[in-house]
């Protein structure tokens, strides 16, 4: 039997059933499945060995109708993950999706571009188009129009919507439709919220701010896929918990260049070439570009940044 991941966590996945190579709608094709043996011991590189999304082989356990074994993952197509610091190893979110979707908000908690640089990195590793939502949008957003221009000049859609207001929730959900996508973003940005305005059946568990902090509390524990059909549109969204830090994983120090659209075609032309570290050097092809405004002042540092960054876990 073939089946899709849509939770799952310490080795218990929720997996449903794929007839016919479709998803079924019954909520009697879903099971409880655990991974037999060690079948999936090419996943001790990661953190957690499934993620929702994933396509897995299952067979029913002889004593229970209900309960199953994975015998099989079948190839991804991609992976949409992050650097566990806890665990020392990549934590797989979602896997074969369509669309990264990252949420952010003007204020409460605050705006936080480098967070975004870093999942538009992973995104961009995985070769998965993402856009930027910003929630929250009733409140005052001046401050960051300027960065969120930038992120449109680089290609990447940006849209304001209000789970509390509704604007632009129903183009997020044109957005949203017909693709698996994945919610990501820092924890109180409200992407639960926005998923019971997408779909109000939803009823996700939604969280206030910690006042004393201006930061959310985590009110999603695992990551899960939800099905909805609203009106003639079918959503697929995987909700993550919210995240305090996102660290790309995956990727070595010398390849973030390539994953920055702006700046992948200087990489390699400094008068120093590849030992160039981009930070003082005469001749320094992606200094110059900042110098000029092809590269923003916010990218180059969040750039530089995250490389020292992932060398320090390197050689750590």
């Amino acid at each position: 039997m073939r089946g899709l991941v849509l939770k799952g966590s310490k080795n218990i996945f929720c997996v449903q059933q794929i007839e016919a190579g479709a998803v079924s709608q019954d909520s009697n094709s879903i099971y409880e499945c655990r991974i037999k043996g060690k079948v999936l011991k090419q996943e001790l590189d990661f953190y957690n060995p499934l993620a929702p999304g994933d396509l897995v082989q299952f067979e029913l356990c002889s004593n229970n109708e209900k309960t199953a074994l994975i015998t099989a993952m079948e190839p991804r197509r991609n992976l949409f993950a992050r650097f566990n610091s806890k665990g020392e190893l990549p934590q797989i979110l979602a896997a074969n999706i369509e669309l990264v979707i990252c949420v952010t908000t003007p204020s409460s908690p605050p705006f936080r571009p480098r967070f975004i640089d870093r999942v538009l990195v992973q995104a961009e590793s995985a070769s998965v188009p993402a856009c930027i939502i910003v929630n929250k949008c009733d409140l005052s957003f001046l401050h960051i129009q300027e960065r969120l221009c930038d992120f449109q000049r680089l290609g990447y859609p940006v849209l304001m919507v209000s789970a509390k207001t509704g604007e632009n929730i129903p183009a997020l959900r044109d957005i949203c439709a017909g693709k698996l996508s994945v919610f990501t973003g820092q924890s109180g940005v409200g992407k639960s919220s926005l998923i019971n305005a997408l779909c109000p059946c939803a009823e996700l568990k939604t969280g206030a701010l910690n006042q004393k902090y201006d930061r959310g509390r985590h009110t999603t524990v695992q990551a899960e896929i939800m099905r909805f059909k609203t009106g003639d549109k079918t959503l697929q969204i995987i909700d993550t918990p919210g995240l305090r830090q996102f660290i790309p994983a995956g990727i070595t120090p010398e390849e973030v260049p390539l994953f920055m659209p702006e700046i992948a075609p200087l990489a390699g032309k400094c008068a120093f070439g590849i030992s160039c570290r981009h930070e003082s050097e005469k001749g320094c092809a992606i200094l110059e570009a900042a110098k000029c405004g092809a590269i923003h002042s916010d990218r180059l540092e969040s750039f530089l940044r995250l490389r020292n960054e992932l060398e320090k876990l390197k050689t750590g």
